[in-house]
């Protein structure tokens, strides 16, 4: 334990002292409110080389205003809580360095493709209830697997995903035009396309992507690809593949012959 009943040193009021000499200082304007509004507070705080947006909004929450709402976990960009829209674009506090906005304003807001908790914390749970519709891995083969290494190779990537959500959080579907119901969004493009790349995956989640996930409301503008934290190619990696994949089973004029030579009306075998 440590002063103040603090359980760990991370939760600890940050001392004065600990932030080294300094004259220099950083002017933040945070959003304060909920769902049924709020608007921006200005805050100056001392600046410190190396300083990060998380560590500036920490700072104010420990010594102007206790009651400021923040999500965060890891501080090391690998957990995706603390993400923020900092001057109006989805970005990790915790990846954010003050020093960029020298001279600049700093306005750092919670994520608008979702509903607004309190202060910077929004309602991700919707990204949740998405993920549990799409089909998990199904295959009939038993562990261990066995799997060539250039087929691995293609599932990296999306296993890199930190859940962040800002690439639901820039994509217009859902910020401009608010098609949650109709459009699963980015991140769970990513999804599918691991599971549908698996080489051992045995499961048809075309029918989905089409109808249920909305995949053609995605006109590939790659707002989500350049706010990735991970450098997770989305467009070109995820949302083109799966595109192409549902253009060729449901568009495809031969395709279309074939199913109606076997009775089929959409969908794989």
């Amino acid at each position: 334990m440590s002063d103040g009943n603090v359980t760990s040193r991370a939760h600890a009021p940050v001392g004065e002292e600990e932030l080294g000499g300094t004259e220099r200082t950083a002017k933040l304007k945070i959003f304060r409110g909920d769902a049924s509004g709020g608007e921006e507070v200005e805050y100056e705080i001392p600046l410190v080389e190396g300083m990060v947006v998380l560590d500036a909004v920490l700072y104010i929450q420990a010594h102007h205003a206790n009651d400021l709402a923040v999500r965060w976990n890891c501080k090391a960009a690998h957990c995706g809580s603390c993400s923020a829209e900092i001057n109006g674009i989805p970005r990790l506090m915790c990846k954010t360095r003050v020093e960029e906005f020298e001279g600049k304003e700093i306005h750092v807001g919670p994520m608008r493709a979702f509903p607004v908790i309190k202060d910077l914390v929004s309602d991700v749970s919707w990204n949740y209830e998405v993920s549990s519709r799409i089909t998990p891995f199904t295959t009939s083969q038993k562990a261990p697997f066995t799997m060539y290494e250039e087929d691995v190779e293609r599932l990296y990537e999306p296993k890199k995903c930190i859940e962040c959500f800002m690439c639901q959080d820039v994509c217009h579907v859902l910020r401009t035009h608010h098609k949650h119901p109709e459009f699963a969004g980015p991140r769970f493009f990513v999804r599918n396309q691991w599971l549908e790349m698996h080489p051992l995956d045995e499961a048809d989640r075309l029918g989905d992507l089409k109808e249920k996930n909305g995949i053609g409301y995605c006109n590939i503008t790659k707002c989500c690809t350049e706010v990735c934290p991970v450098g997770i190619k989305i467009t070109d990696n995820s949302i083109i593949p799966l595109k192409e994949r549902v253009a060729d089973e449901y568009y495809d004029p031969a395709r279309w012959l074939m199913r109606k030579i076997q009775g089929r009306k959409n969908g794989r075998r």
